[in-house]
Formats: structure tokens, sequence, C-alpha cells
């Protein structure tokens, strides 16, 4: 099975749409952009969109691979891309809305399927969910987005590599060692993950240890962000930047006997875990205080899968990848329990969070096409 998208050709549209909350800069650019692919002289009846916090999805590695096989494939960005510690979720969704509109509208798609691709799982979940059933608010003291509670559902959602929302990922992938959020040099001893005396193999009581204070960790962050953001506003200030270090130290990374999985060991997305961790990039290293509260925090966050997973009923597909070293079995299984509906199909392929083993894209494209074939 070949990686290489097959015959017919495929044609790509650039799109640039206005929002209902922003509007064309004035260097040009729309806030919503992103590229339709579809096969060459065909006007598909079923389409999908993928989108993401902040990555760029508009070259989404499966779009030529769908087209290739009949189906639309719209990759789509928000004004958030590039731009992670802006994020306000309720402006997010209208702007996927505008990309789901146009497929209807402007392509005349009839069915549109949701691809919820890593991070993006938990944010085309809140779409779906919002869409029918309008539970997003907006953030502490600002006016929700308008047409936020005007989104066109979509017919279908396939999660893929996908993790439970940025809180969850975040906190299962946090230093619980960490003593001082100032001082990245700080450690507790008893639960450093890259001291050889407590492992690998780590114990259960080890791993129940880290876990708790993974979890106390994320919340000591948001009870300081709550008190600055108070101090700082009766300063006249309305935000301030501050950085989240050691941010790769998820146990399973290191030790490849906890969930075992097809996945290579002592491995990450950012390479060893160890180096990894001790350097400036992860994925909560730049934030604010609002955008701490409304993307990362456990307590307050909307950006969690599982509470708009639970108000999604139209069929689902959760896809899972066997060599992923940041997402697990466990988060698969957590997103397919959580699906409301009864139409909702588990699949595993043996490949890593990107599916660049020799096929496994190919193959991706193929389970896809067959269950939109199955149902629509």
């Amino acid at each position: 099975m070949s990686d290489s998208p097959s015959q017919p050709d495929v044609t790509r549209e650039f799109v640039g749409l206005d929002s209902t909350t922003a509007h064309r800069a004035g260097v040009g650019s729309h806030p919503c952009q992103g590229l339709y692919h579809r096969a060459a002289g065909h006007r598909p009846k079923v389409a999908m969109i993928a989108s993401h916090y902040q990555i760029d999805f508009s070259e989404h590695f499966l779009a030529e691979h769908m087209a290739a096989r009949g189906i639309g494939f719209l990759g789509w960005n928000t004004r958030y891309r590039g731009f992670q510690t802006s994020f306000l979720l309720d402006h997010a969704l209208v702007d996927i809305g505008v990309g789901v509109r146009w497929l209807r509208e402007v392509q005349g798609v009839e069915t549109v399927i949701l691809l919820g691709n890593s991070g993006g799982g938990s944010l085309m979940a809140a779409y779906q969910a919002n869409a029918t059933d309008h539970h997003v608010t907006p953030a502490e003291g600002m006016r929700p987005a308008t047409g936020c509670d005007d989104l066109p559902p979509a017919d279908g959602y396939v999660a893929s590599a996908a993790h439970p929302g940025r809180p969850d990922v975040l906190t299962a992938w946090m230093d619980a060692a960490v003593l001082d959020e100032n001082d990245p040099v700080a450690t507790d001893p008893t639960l450093d993950l890259f001291n050889g005396r407590n492992g690998p193999n780590f114990d259960d009581e080890f791993v129940a240890r880290y876990r708790a204070a993974q979890v106390a960790r994320n919340e000591a962050i948001t009870d300081w962000a709550e008190a600055e953001l108070d101090r700082i506003r009766a300063a006249g200030f309305t935000d301030r930047p501050f950085t989240v270090m050691r941010t790769w130290a998820d146990p399973r990374m290191v030790d490849p006997t906890l969930e075992p999985t097809n996945r290579p060991a002592n491995t990450c997305y950012a390479g060893v875990p160890v180096k990894a961790n001790r350097s400036a990039h992860g994925i909560a290293s730049a934030c604010t205080l609002r955008n701490w509260l409304g993307m990362w925090s456990l307590r307050y966050a909307q950006t969690r899968a599982e509470p708009h997973l639970a108000r999604i009923t139209c069929p689902a597909l959760v896809i899972n990848a066997l060599q992923d070293t940041g997402v697990f079995p466990s988060d698969a299984q957590r997103i397919h329990d959580a699906l409301a509906g009864t139409d909702k199909t588990p699949c595993a392929i043996d490949t890593d969070h990107y599916f660049t083993t020799p096929g496994a894209r190919a193959q991706k494209a193929d389970t896809i096409a067959a269950w939109i074939a199955a149902r629509w």
C-alpha cells in the first residue's frame, strides 16, 4: 500500500474568509484560511474538515489521500493558528463554523465529517457539541462570540491519535518533581522521573504519587494564575505572560512497561524525554494568565474533551496509533467511551503519531473512506 496519493490528480484551492467576530486584517490576510482538496474535475458530496488549536492544518497529511478517494478535505485554520496564547474557544468555534458553511453553501457538500486529529480532537468535539447543545460559555468578563449559538452541525466525527483535551495531556506530561515554577532546576528527588533510584521500571506506588503530584501542580498554577490576575487587574493590567517548564515527563514516555504498546522506548515527540524536558520547548511553554485558565487549567478550561463528547450522538470513528509516543490506548478508550452515540467504531493502526510508517496514511484513508461509505 503506497502513501503517495493515487490518481485522480488532486486540486487544491485556497480559501480565505472573514468570521463573524474577526475581519480581514490591514495587510490583507483573512482570519480564517485553509486549502480545499478534491479530485480534479470532481465536486464531492462528502467532505472532511480538520482544524487545531494553533497548528497549521491547511496541508494536513491526510488531505490528498482523502481527495484521491473522492472525499473532499478542507484543511482549516482559525484566527489562532500560531497564536495559542490568544485562544478563545467560542471565537475559534465560530471560525470553524465558517469553514463548515463554506463546504455546504459554496461547494455543495451534503455530508460534513469533522476530523479531530491530535490536539484537534477536543476542539472539533467542542464544535459539534456546541452546534447541537450551545453549552460553551465565553471567557470571564467577555461577551459571547456572535454566531457561536448558530453553528451548523456536522454529520460525523473522527478522532485520530487524539488525546482527551489540552488540560489532560499537559497534566499527564507535566514533571511532577518541579518544586518552584520560577526555578526550572529545583527538583523533588523522590518524584524525579529521571533519577535511576526511582526507576524505570516504576512501581505502582511511585506512579500513583507521581500522578497525584501532576494534578497538584496544575491546580497550583491555577491558584496562582487566579490570584495574579486579580492583582494585576487591580493595577489596571489585563493579562501577563509566564512560562511553564518541564512538560515532557509522562512516566509512559520513559517506561514502556506502563501501558505497553509498539512505541519505541524512552521517546517523546521532542526526542529523548530527559533532554526535551529541560528544553524551552513544550506544549504550554508560553502562556498568559487568561490563556492558562481558558486552555490548560483542569479546573476551568473548556478544552477538555469529555464534556463535549458526552453531547455527540452522530456516527464516530476513533483511530488509535499503536506506536504513538504521546497518546496512548487509554486515551483512545476514554474518547470512545465518552461519546454519547451508539454508532461509534474503535480502530487501531500500527504506526506513529503522524502515520509516517510505510502504508499507514493510505491505510488510514482507506479506513475512513470505508467507514464513510458504509453510512453515507
